[in-house]
């Protein structure tokens, strides 16, 4: 949607959802990142401004799965009254009238992601403060772990370990520069072949990784966000995936992945000690958690040289799908 046509959209709503319905809408503005549709604006009343952030689906796509926004506000409206940093939905709704899809609004948040590539603001935090944010970033994880699965009943059915692996199947058909991802039917094999027999199940985020942390400028985690990819299934995807993440030895030099967070170890010991929660496999969850990347990496950067979703960071984080692989490979043994 362009921007002046979310404005014009955004003028009757803000008018109809406040009270007397004077608000003046402005400032409406396309967010930074690589995931979904999301915008600012602010609602002038009087002398008060509000900032508030909207997040639709992608256009010309089936409103399920990853584009289904709803599924976002289930968990979002399951961690009120939580421990967990998040951002409170004020508004949502699956009315096409107003922006021709579902939507959902949340307070517009001053801050940043954690950024720690050269010159971003977290890369000078201190070690002490890196991990004290490590303590809040895994605390929030188990919070989110903790939600009642009663309440996220939209999310669907507990999504099966076999079912998580051959669902990429399709996908690594259809990757770029297939040559790097050769190993990638052997780490399949082996991921099949040692499924976990008792792991965890409750609610995941899906992308828990340090560009979903919003942070104050002190390191104080403000909400985990971007919940698109979550459902209902082992909790230890979320630990695996951030592990992955900030695993050095996955990713090569200048793929811009934030690898240099804490040591993979460090955040599970935090997630067994500060929380109290098992570990049990989780070089397995690492291990999945590369083999998805990996493949991720591949179909997203033929998309982007089709010209389809243009984004030329996939060709910067290409250069980790085979290393992302090998680590998979190590982690099975």
């Amino acid at each position: 949607m362009q921007l002046q046509e979310l404005s014009d959209r955004l003028g009757p709503f803000c008018k109809a959802h406040y009270p007397d319905g004077s608000a003046r809408v402005f400032d409406v503005v396309k967010m930074r990142g690589h995931a979904g549709f999301a915008y600012g604006f602010r609602v002038e009343i009087g002398e008060v401004v509000d900032s508030w952030f909207i997040r639709l689906p992608p256009p010309n796509v089936k409103w399920r799965g990853t584009a289904d926004v709803l599924r976002q506000v289930t968990v979002l409206k399951a961690l009120d009254g939580s421990d967990v940093p998040h951002c409170s939905v004020q508004w949502s709704g699956d009315d096409l009238g107003w922006f021709g899809c579902p939507y959902f609004i949340v307070p517009w948040l001053e801050g940043d992601v954690l950024r720690l590539g050269d010159g971003e603001w977290g890369a000078e935090l201190s070690p002490e403060l890196r991990h004290a944010l490590g303590v809040q970033a895994i605390q929030a994880m188990a919070g989110i772990h903790d939600i009642d699965i009663c309440k996220v009943a939209y999310l669907g059915q507990t999504r099966r370990f076999e079912d998580d692996i051959v669902h990429w199947d399709r996908f690594y058909e259809r990757c770029a520069d297939p040559e790097r991802l050769r190993d990638i039917p052997q780490v399949r094999q082996k991921l099949l072949n040692h499924i976990p027999s008792d792991a965890r199940i409750g609610v995941f985020h899906g992308d828990f990784q340090t560009g979903n942390l919003f942070c104050s400028p002190d390191a104080r985690l403000l909400a985990v966000i971007d919940f698109e990819l979550c459902g209902i299934g082992a909790v230890l995807n979320d630990l695996g995936w951030m592990a992955t993440f900030c695993d050095s030895n996955a990713w090569v030099t200048g793929s811009e992945v934030n690898s240099e967070f804490l040591d993979p170890d460090i955040l599970v010991n935090m997630y067994r000690h500060e929380c109290g929660h098992s570990v049990a496999d989780i070089e397995w969850f690492r291990a999945l958690a590369a083999y998805k990347f990996s493949i991720i990496t591949g179909f997203n950067l033929a998309l982007h040289r089709r010209g389809k979703r243009p984004d030329p960071l996939w060709e910067k984080f290409k250069g980790s799908m085979t290393s992302l692989v090998d680590r998979a490979n190590e982690l099975l043994g």
